[in-house]
């Protein structure tokens, strides 16, 4: 509940809603409203098993990107995940002409995941102008740049709390086949 002039708080509400980030024609996007352009995405399904129901093709298989002979012809069976996204990343940049920071590069966000050194490290190799855009994709979209360190007991138990708990949703995803 507002108090006040409501012509002012009405002016106020326009110029916010003409502010919006997200506009379309105008006005504010939102949900449900149809949005000019193209509308399409898609989805790649892949059966966890082959056809003979005698091989993992699950991304978490033992069986990665090795090859087979099945019915007299050697094939490739298991899926190669780093692969698929580096290709698929380069087919997307070369058809829409897509410039990449490094920063938005799966094996970027993967080195930040498994060791931020690396990662780190490499972005600091950047030509000063990609650096910059590096940090502000980061600040974007919320990566911290610095890693919180816990300066109170409750901080350190939480951190440690949540690494464990993170080790056990692996265990328990690398152990069951996902049902």
């Amino acid at each position: 509940r507002a108090e006040g002039n409501v012509k002012k708080l009405e002016k106020e509400i326009g110029k916010l809603e003409r502010e919006a980030p997200h506009q379309q024609n105008g006005k504010r996007i939102v949900q449900g409203m149809p949005k000019a352009g193209g509308q399409s995405h898609l989805h790649i399904i892949v059966s966890r098993k082959d056809a003979s129901n005698r091989f993992s093709l699950s991304p978490g298989s033992k069986y990665k990107a090795s090859d087979v002979e099945l019915n007299g012809k050697t094939v490739k069976r298991g899926f190669d995940r780093d692969g698929f996204f580096e290709k698929a990343e380069k087919t997307f940049d070369k058809t829409f002409g897509y410039q990449r920071n490094f920063a938005e590069t799966y094996k970027a966000r993967k080195d930040f995941i498994k060791n931020p050194k690396i990662y780190f490290a490499s972005l600091m190799k950047l030509p000063t102008n990609e650096k910059a855009i590096a940090f502000k994709l980061m600040r974007e979209s919320n990566i911290p740049i610095m890693p919180s360190i816990p300066v109170t007991q409750a901080q350190l138990v939480m951190k440690i709390f949540n690494k464990l708990r993170r080790g056990a949703e692996v265990a328990i995803k690398s152990s069951s086949i996902g049902i």
